[in-house]
């Protein structure tokens, strides 16, 4: 679990091209996971961990809350092939945030795809549609419609001139 996880990953897409963000805070490579639900089930047949009610995944100052967290491994190695996050799953760091009712990590093409009325909120800024895909490795993000959701951004500019904190 610790070489590539979904609570890791997925809070990526918020640093992405969509709201051209600040990067992501510190590595988190070598900071514990802690996972918390109401039950584990473990199946070493078919390879997989499901954490089950009212799931709360944390690593640093990243956080993942779902109703159930899977993760799937490949049969050599025990490399994570994929986590499946579904019910209510809401990423949070900091002031950014994602919502959707599923959310699937493919660890082998580096792939993030939220669907599910997936959306994406940095401060007042927001995207969503029908799905919401973000390529790791690449750092960008596609937000993709249909005939019943049209992408919407909604973004706020800076004002000009206005003291954003900053000494100068």
């Amino acid at each position: 679990m610790r070489r590539v996880f979904f609570v890791v990953l997925l809070l990526s897409l918020l640093g992405g091209e969509v709201f051209a963000a600040q990067p992501l805070s510190g590595d988190r490579g070598g900071q514990p996971i802690t996972i918390k639900s109401n039950e584990l089930a473990t199946d070493s047949k078919s390879r997989t961990a499901t954490f089950s009610g009212n799931v709360t995944a944390r690593q640093g100052d990243l956080t993942i809350y779902a109703d159930r967290l899977t993760v799937y491994y490949l049969a050599k190695g025990g490399e994570v092939e994929k986590v499946e996050a579904s019910g209510n799953v809401r990423v949070v760091q900091g002031d950014r945030l994602a919502t959707a009712r599923e959310g699937v990590y493919l660890n082998k093409e580096q792939k993030i795809v939220l669907t599910g009325e997936p959306k994406v909120f940095q401060g007042e800024n927001a995207v969503s549609g029908k799905v919401i895909t973000y390529y790791v490795n690449e750092q960008k993000s596609v937000v993709t419609g249909g005939a019943d959701a049209r992408v919407e951004a909604v973004i706020h500019p800076k004002e000009k001139g206005k003291d954003d904190g900053k000494k100068r």
